[in-house]
């Protein structure tokens, strides 16, 4: 969600709320190794806190992620991001946007649209299935975090985050993919 439209954000619908409290209750009873929710009143927003995996960049580090979930969840993808300060990560912008692909990501603008050249999969948003949940979300973010050899922002940071000064959801980006190392 933009800044904007987190004000105006449709109520859950019936099955996103009876998928959402199934998540909780499974989460609440076997919760995905490294990550904790924070208890809200608000079935619509999780923060989840995240903890380096030991033998990483980022062992003994935490962070923060905050899950925005759409009127149509599970059938569209939940707005996902670290709340900064967020993990110096190549494939995590500094405002918190994920990136979450098996490339190299870069932004790219083009006569004032956004240019996507892929064929990778990206499951925040492209590639997303119902059949995914927030611990399967959660898990990939954790391998992506383990995997990096590098503590470094992506090429792009400072024009990506520029552009999303307005509040751009990071869902409205169309991301150009290249390489495969992180």
């Amino acid at each position: 969600m933009t800044s904007s439209s987190a004000h105006s954000r449709k109520a859950l619908s019936k099955i996103a709320c009876n998928r959402l409290q199934k998540e909780l209750v499974e989460w609440q009873v076997n919760p995905p190794t490294g990550f904790k929710h924070k208890v809200t009143d608000n079935l619509q927003r999780w923060i989840i806190e995240v903890n380096g995996a030991p033998g990483t960049l980022y062992a003994n580090e935490t962070y923060q992620l905050q899950v925005d979930f759409p009127e149509h969840y599970p059938m569209e993808a939940p707005q996902v991001i670290f709340i900064p300060p967020s993990p110096l990560h190549p494939h995590i912008y500094s405002n918190g946007h994920i990136c979450l692909a098996d490339g190299e990501c870069l932004f790219e603008k083009f006569a004032e649209r956004d240019m996507i050249i892929s064929n990778h999969n990206y499951i925040l948003y492209d590639s997303w299935s119902p059949a995914m949940t927030v611990s399967s979300i959660c898990i990939s973010i954790l391998s992506m975090l383990s995997s990096s050899t590098v503590k470094q922002r992506p090429a792009d940071n400072d024009r990506y985050v520029k552009n999303c000064r307005n509040g751009r959801s990071p869902k409205e980006t169309r991301w150009w993919f290249h390489g495969s190392k992180v």
